[in-house]
């Protein structure tokens, strides 16, 4: 039986009941801790130091070794500056996913085999099948942790050497779990924010990187309403941190009927570095029917036939939405909606579903059409 497996640890709850499973399972577990970040956060806190220690106290109460190794360089190469070029572009990229196909499962992945591992394992809510010599990626039991959406990048070659324990529980379980194995982590407040980076003040941190262009803020009527501090800070859909409030509308707009309602960003003029915005959660503009994806990608290998009816989520925690997919020219392939969708966002990405198993998805590069 092949069973030696590396556990990514990660110093939270999940990884460490992961460890804890795996070793109960009858595997030959040991651990490996990434540091994929250099910085400090502003505060000069070490955030990783902190999670370090955490993953070592879990290994040692479990007995077993913990080795640590650097992807910052790959971090940066792969994912950063992919995310940096995005919000140039004016996009708004979804880093963690990029992070899961580059770093967890290629850099960890290589270097797991490389140590004579069969497997690796993370913490992360999803499940893999095998039937019919294909590995098939599911959504986890535990519905409101399920992940698949952040790795439908995954392809056979990673499935077949991947352990997701974490998929057939759910987090209630997970916590006692740790408590009843004694982690000091077991009440750990889950990770948020950019994957490896952390909780940032994001203008801050991102302003660091890229030079901010301020510029003006109108109206679907193309009234000046305000001013804002570089278009990389906003994405379709934003309500907070506009900086307008409730305004009556120009004299020549029409009554709709949304006066005193919050405003939203509809659109970015890259060319003019204007921001649209229009007030109203349900205004038409937040509004799309279709979209164009490209860098498509099929957990089967292939692509399936099409056109093909199905689901699809274009952010996180989303309901399913039911769609169909038909192809297009060089690689991009156009979804069109049952039910319009509310502020579907260019550079983040569209994920497939058929039932409780991820197809795939691809990053949405353009609306082509509103209701």
């Amino acid at each position: 039986m092949s069973n030696r497996v590396i556990v990514g640890m990660s110093g939270g709850v999940d990884s460490s009941v992961t460890a804890l499973l795996l070793q109960q399972q009858g595997y030959d577990v040991s651990g490996l801790f990434m540091k994929n970040w250099e910085d400090k956060d502003p505060n000069g806190n070490c955030p990783t130091a902190e999670d370090a220690r955490d993953a070592l106290a879990v290994c040692d109460r479990l007995g077993i070794a913990l080795d640590a190794v650097n992807f910052s360089a790959e971090y940066w190469d792969r994912v950063f500056s992919y995310f940096l070029d995005e919000y140039r572009c004016g996009r708004t990229p979804n880093p963690d996913i990029l992070c899961n196909k580059e770093i967890k499962f290629k850099a960890f992945l290589d270097y797991a085999l490389n140590q004579g591992a069969d497997h690796i394992a993370t913490g992360h809510y999803a499940r893999i099948s095998y039937s019919h010599g294909q590995y098939r990626l599911l959504k986890a039991r535990d519905t409101n942790k399920d992940q698949t959406y952040f790795l439908y990048t995954l392809g056979q070659a990673q499935l077949a050497k991947t352990l997701f324990p974490a998929g057939d529980i759910t987090k209630p379980e997970i916590r006692r779990m740790a408590t009843e194995a004694g982690f000091d982590n077991h009440a750990k407040k889950d990770s948020t924010g950019i994957c490896f980076i952390g909780e940032r003040h994001f203008k801050r941190f991102l302003s660091r990187y890229l030079p901010t262009q301020p510029g003006e803020i109108h109206t679907p009527a193309g009234e000046c309403v305000g001013r804002h501090d570089g278009l990389m800070y906003y994405t379709l859909g934003q309500r907070q941190g506009l900086g307008i409030g409730g305004r009556a509308p120009a004299r020549d707009a029409p009554d709709n009927g949304t006066y005193g309602e919050p405003w939203y960003v509809t659109g970015k003029n890259l060319t003019n570095n204007i921001l649209q915005v229009a007030q109203g959660q349900h205004h038409p503009l937040l509004y799309s029917t279709s979209l164009i994806a490209s860098n498509l990608h099929w957990t089967a290998g292939t692509a399936p036939v099409l056109p093909l009816y199905c689901q699809a989520k274009t952010r996180y925690r989303q309901p399913d939405q039911t769609c169909v997919i038909t192809t297009l020219a060089n690689g991009h392939c156009q979804v069109d909606f049952e039910q319009p969708q509310w502020a579907v966002t260019p550079g983040q990405s569209v994920v497939f579903y058929t039932g409780e198993e991820c197809l795939g998805g691809g990053i949405i590069e353009s609306l082509p059409s509103t209701p």
